[in-house]
């Protein structure tokens, strides 16, 4: 099937060059899917008029999400697992039936300066339709907080999750998508952060070797790292005992590069513990986390690659 590699991850210079940035795709005389992909390029096209000409952005993601939704999942929304306004959650229940013993804590990514829980309900829905019970939580954001206060509302999540009667006792995996990555690996790495520390790890496209106290981008928000720029590091955590981990590239990723997983997943090797890392040709980095939805899964199999490391680390135990 003829597909165009994504655009490389820059802010794409017009509205036609976003729709190509984030779908990927060209449109193939013939193809039976031809509709399927035509829907969601429209909803891709406003996302894209949403970032660069202004439109609301809740209007844009609402249509995308819905293309996305999944049938028998139910939504819990606005769930306060702290004291502050961005300490809310979304919960994202599989029917009963169906439900497997793993919880999923998602954590989404934006630089550490923007994103909204509700943007991502596609990947709650995915996850929930396949049987895994899935929390996304909102954190604070650079500027009103720094490193690594992003890392603590996680934490603090985290805990929630523990404490709920509904919740304890299940193992939880922690995945996440660039920042996000980067926030879950910390919370399995780091043996001070969760209590029981997550029995799994998935990461896509997560900066987890590169030092955020040098880099342009980043060294405002991890200013109270410098003097110990290893404390802000993932890779620096890496311990005997680690959970095991998933971590997922887009080839064709230049805003976090590849040497973060390869980085990680060799520390991680090298003191025992299974990492498997996949990477997907022509797929970018905002591409890898929106072909988990369901109108761009035809783009790679991200959440099948999900859904087989799921299983392996306890998805096959069904509640009963």
């Amino acid at each position: 099937m003829a597909q165009v590699s994504p655009l490389r991850d820059v802010r794409p210079r017009n509205f036609a060059a976003s729709v190509a940035y984030l779908s990927g795709t060209q449109w193939i005389k013939g193809d039976r899917r031809v509709l399927w992909r035509v829907g969601s390029l429209v909803a891709v096209a406003l996302a894209a008029m949403a970032t660069f000409t202004g439109v609301k952005e809740d209007v844009s993601v609402g249509i995308f999400n819905r293309l996305a939704a999944e049938r028998g999942v139910r939504i819990e929304q606005d769930v306060p697992f702290g004291p502050l306004a961005r300490h809310r959650l979304d919960i994202y229940h599989p029917t009963a039936a169906a439900e497997r013993r793993p919880l999923v804590m998602f954590i989404y990514g934006g630089g550490w300066t923007s994103g909204e829980r509700a943007t991502y309900a596609f990947v709650g829905s995915a996850l929930a339709a396949q049987g895994y019970r899935t929390l996304i939580a909102d954190y604070r954001l650079h500027p009103e907080v720094g490193f690594p206060a992003f890392i603590d509302d996680a934490q603090a999540a985290y805990q929630w999750i523990g404490r709920q009667p509904k919740h304890a006792g299940r193992p939880v995996v922690v995945a996440g998508h660039s920042a996000g990555a980067y926030i879950a690996a910390m919370l399995a790495l780091d043996p001070t952060r969760a209590s029981p520390a997550p029995s799994a790890l998935i990461g896509l496209a997560g900066p987890y070797s590169f030092d955020p106290t040098t880099w342009p981008s980043t060294r405002a928000i991890f200013t109270s790292a410098a003097a110990r720029p290893e404390t802000a590091r993932p890779v620096s955590y890496v311990r005997r005992g680690a959970p095991p981990a998933l971590l997922l590239h887009g080839a064709a990723d230049t805003t976090v590069k590849l040497y973060n997983t390869n980085d990680l997943a060799a520390a991680l090797q090298g003191l025992g513990t299974t990492a498997d890392v996949i990477t997907y040709a022509g797929i970018g980095h905002v591409g890898l986390v929106t072909a988990i939805a369901r109108p761009l899964r035809w783009r790679a199999p991200v959440l099948a690659d999900m859904l087989r490391f799921l299983e392996r680390n306890g998805g096959s135990v069904r509640l009963q």
